[in-house]
């Protein structure tokens, strides 16, 4: 079960001390190998992909973005994946603090949703994440178990594809390989920047880049990459989080309606409210065009 926030005002109650020191990290996949066995707020979406890459660092507890919730419920449905290890974890709510962003989060994130281990450890929803994070810190649990292996998380999206140019449908931005320069990728992240750092909106040099906007969030921040994948030209769309599954790649093309894109995907024709999967033929098509 998946405690929701019911408007309660913010905890009062003091920060305890904790027995190891927790971390706070913009993304899951920062996450090294002195995670095993603490606490972490880690201000990727709360989906089951970034929950498997909780588990598989041996955090003990997590704390996530909700992302919005969005549809089927997918931004938070790693709660419930966590709880099935009995690893307690939390999601903080999307409008009130930057998803992508760690220091935010501890800083201003308030908790919205609780998996029944969370529940048990003493986080409730309207509690500041910070003192969330520093309650599970200060707790004996145990390091998350091994996970099973996630199924293959990059797709080649064949039927998109034409004259040599590559669609992809990735799970998670991180999965972005230097094979993939100048394709045309789907994922299934956020579209906020990790930290606020331009850098971060695509390691490589790719054609195009559509993300979920996870409900744009405060300060707007599901969409921040954008602007940074312009200064790159490279085109960058959304999608929004109640059309499309947020970590799963081959959602945001078969589900995904555009929200929001980017100055160079509106020169390839991008527009808002077009389906994602046809917002690929454009930008396969102008692909097309500079390299014939």
């Amino acid at each position: 079960m998946v405690q929701p926030f019911e408007h309660e005002p913010p905890s009062t109650q003091m920060s305890t001390t904790p027995t190891s020191s927790p971390l706070v990290t913009d993304s899951v996949t920062m996450l090294g190998t002195d995670a095993r066995g603490r606490a972490a707020i880690a201000a990727s979406h709360g989906g089951i992909y970034a929950a498997y890459v909780a588990a598989k660092a041996g955090l003990k507890a997590v704390i996530l973005s909700d992302a919005g919730v969005g549809r089927e419920r997918a931004g938070i449905s790693g709660l419930a994946y966590l709880a099935s290890m009995a690893v307690p974890a939390a999601a903080i709510g999307h409008r009130s603090a930057r998803i992508g962003d760690g220091v935010d989060c501890a800083k201003r994130g308030i908790i919205t949703y609780v998996n029944d281990p969370a529940a048990a450890a003493g986080i409730r929803a309207g509690m500041h994440a910070n003192v969330a994070l520093d309650l599970f810190a200060a707790s004996d649990l145990p390091a998350a178990p091994m996970p099973a292996p996630q199924e293959e998380t990059r797709h080649r999206v064949s039927e998109a594809e034409a004259d040599g140019i590559t669609v992809l449908a990735l799970d998670s931005a991180s999965l972005v390989t230097p094979q993939d320069v100048g394709s045309i990728v789907l994922t299934g992240s956020h579209g906020a920047l990790l930290g606020g750092r331009p850098e971060t909106a695509i390691k490589i040099a790719v054609f195009a880049a559509v993300y979920n906007d996870a409900d744009r969030g405060i300060d707007d921040c599901g969409i921040a990459r954008l602007p940074a994948l312009d200064a790159r030209n490279i085109a960058g769309a959304t999608v929004s989080a109640w059309s499309a599954r947020i970590g799963d790649g081959l959602s945001i093309y078969q589900d995904g309606i555009v929200t929001a894109v980017n100055e160079t995907a509106a020169r390839h024709g991008g527009e808002i409210g077009i389906p994602a999967a046809e917002l690929v033929a454009r930008l396969v098509a102008a692909r097309r065009k500079e390299t014939a």
